[in-house]
């Protein structure tokens, strides 16, 4: 197929505005599938944490054949911790479709994706989405979107955009919004009329940038990229240079692939502008240039922002260590986050001062929470630290600078005195509050990315489920000084065992447990949150004395208040700096660092002598 009969086309939005629901229906009406096909809902997210969670984490290429051309569709993760999946696929394609919610309008990291799609001088199609929302307010938010693009410094080619309505659900969109609503046809036709096609050499030696890695368990690692030039064809001699022009490998064209609908489908030839994916490379990686022998110099690659927040992972070493998990060593966790970094350039690894232990940095807690979660899924056992931001200096001053960001918070005016009051708490600075509608006001912070960590649980908390908090990284700034961090302690096993119904019980009245009966605890493991601040050492192991005179019934009466249960990035949220995450495939719990009542003293008494 010749490069003037292809169109590359990112779909670009916030979470949740319904980019892979639109893809869905593309690839239904464009004949992908058979019309007897079972086909999950969201086809395009495989990952069972993308289904659970209900969001796109991994970047996907798919295509779709219309009226003799090929639509190479990229479909996009909306959530700024995966920056780097966006920041990568935009170098991929000509043109990007802005999906924006017809009731909520460009949120935050509409902003911040479409912001590096006009900076790449991709010209936007818009998509007015869920029009048929009963609180839809297309007119408002056509023009909340130009206000975006001019805000963010659109030329006039890309403020000139077009526009579309449409329901991705019932798989319509019209140019005007009482169109005949009967099937995509307009979108279609929009992307071949106004999407380039690649304009590139395709008489050149072939050369593409790798984007996008994954492992397959039949062809092994998986490179996926666009050829920036030349022709691609099966068993052509290759070689692979990094970003600074070192050759790492030479090999052969082993498997060629391009993407027909959901599938890769092995071809012979592949022309410069098309999106293929190669396998059989040891040593290829995002994001070098792979191409023929005869070339010198790599391609340029589109720099990625750096990560903002760091964790600790480590070896679990507590008493119940191995007894959950199949990886357990420090040699097999190294390589599974060598392995991640590989493949996902906005997550950086490197050895820790700490015995085995690993720093590992990323974009944000949600990022780094996946991780997590896909390698305790694996069978890996670990123990996370604290969540901390990754400071600067300020060349010219010597300031200190920490990553600060914008935070947009839609939220019931019952509720606003309070968010206000937190935020204010944790360093925010109020930048705009406005009613929304429905009795909604919408708040505008700037705050510093520390003083997020662990909030949006008692958000949600304060709000009553009702609020919806939105967050972009915005730069980074001076040094907001110190935000006080949990109140409470803790309440800190001191016996290894199985918890007792009849010690809980007692124990409730010192706090929140986290446990209940029969859960396997041992020292140093923290089992509730104390209701005063500090924390307190207790036997959940005490059983009752036995005495010859029992009154019938009286253990009955016993009631425990349902434990406190965390998820991984609660938990994670909620620890201090002295206490760990154990997490395995059965388990999450929580612990001090040290779990000697001894050392841990001795270590305090340590740090309250460096402090002064």
């Amino acid at each position: 197929m010749q490069s003037s009969e292809i169109r590359n086309v990112a779909i670009i939005a916030h979470v949740d505005h319904g980019k892979t629901t639109l893809v869905d229906q593309l690839l239904r009406q464009s004949g992908a599938f058979r019309a007897n096909q079972a086909v999950a809902e969201r086809a395009l997210d495989r990952n069972d944490l993308e289904r659970e969670r209900g969001i796109t984490i991994l970047a996907k290429c798919t295509s779709v054949l219309w009226r003799g051309h090929r639509i190479n569709i990229v479909d996009t993760p909306g959530h700024a911790d995966f920056g780097g999946e966006v920041e990568r696929i935009l170098n991929m394609v000509d043109g990007a479709i802005v999906l924006v919610d017809a009731a909520e309008g460009p949120l935050p990291q509409t902003k911040f994706v479409v912001g590096k799609a006009l900076a790449r001088g991709l010209r936007p199609i818009v998509v007015i989405n869920k029009v048929d929302r009963q609180d839809a307010r297309p007119d408002e938010v056509h023009t909340e979107v130009f206000d975006l693009f001019a805000a963010l410094g659109a030329d006039d080619a890309q403020l000139d955009f077009p526009m579309l309505y449409a329901s991705g659900r019932q798989g319509w969109a019209d140019r005007e919004l009482s169109g005949p609503r009967r099937d995509l046809s307009a979108l279609f036709e929009l992307i071949l009329s106004h999407v380039p096609p690649p304009r590139l050499d395709a008489e050149a030696s072939f050369a593409m940038v790798a984007t996008i890695l994954d492992y397959d368990p039949f062809l092994g690692r998986v490179l996926t990229g666009r050829i920036e030039q030349g022709r691609a064809r099966l068993n052509m001699p290759l070689k692979v240079l990094r970003p600074d022009g070192t050759a790492v490998e030479t090999g052969r064209l082993a498997r060629l692939m391009s993407f027909r609908g959901l599938e890769r489908v092995p071809v012979e030839e592949a022309a410069a502008g098309d999106i293929i994916a190669v396998a059989g490379l040891a040593e290829a990686t995002v994001p070098d240039t792979i191409c023929a022998p005869e070339l010198a110099l790599p391609l340029p690659a589109i720099p990625v922002d750096p990560p903002t927040l760091a964790m600790t992972f480590r070896i679990n070493d507590g008493p119940l260590a191995g007894r959950e998990g199949r990886k357990v060593t420090s040699r097999q966790i190294r390589e599974r986050l060598f392995r991640e970094a590989e493949g996902n350039i906005a997550i950086k690894v490197r050895e820790s001062e700490e015995s085995e232990a690993f720093e590992v940095s990323g974009r944000g807690e949600l990022q780094l929470g996946v991780l997590i979660e896909t390698m305790r899924r694996e069978g890996f056992e670990l123990t996370i630290g604290r969540p901390r931001v990754i400071l600067r200096r300020d060349e010219a001053t010597g300031e200190r600078l920490e990553p600060m960001e914008e935070v947009l918070i839609d939220v019931d005016d019952a509720y606003v005195g309070v968010v206000v009051e937190k935020m204010s708490a944790r360093k925010g600075e109020l930048r705009d509050m406005r009613p929304s509608g429905g009795g909604k006001t919408r708040l505008v912070f700037l705050i510093p990315s520390r003083g997020l960590i662990g909030y949006h649980g008692e958000f949600l908390t304060d709000t009553r489920g009702s609020g919806v908090m939105n967050r972009l990284f915005a730069g980074y700034g001076p040094w907001k000084g110190p935000i006080e961090g949990r109140r409470n302690g803790t309440l800190i096993s001191n016996a290894d065992g199985e918890a007792v119904h009849y010690a809980l019980f007692y124990l409730q009245e010192r706090g929140a447990l986290f446990i209940g009966p029969g859960e396997k605890v041992y020292v140093g493991m923290i089992i509730g949150e104390n209701a005063r601040a500090g924390d307190l050492e207790v036997n959940p192991l005490r059983e009752k004395k036995l005495t010859n005179i029992r009154a019938a019934g009286k253990d009955d009466a016993m009631l425990l208040t349902p434990p406190r249960r965390m998820s991984l990035e609660q938990a994670i949220a909620y620890i201090e700096d002295d206490e760990l995450v154990e997490v395995t495939p059965g388990a999450i719990r929580l612990r001090k660092r040290f779990l000697d009542p001894h050392q841990r003293r001795k270590m305090e008494r340590r740090s309250e002598e460096a402090a002064a």
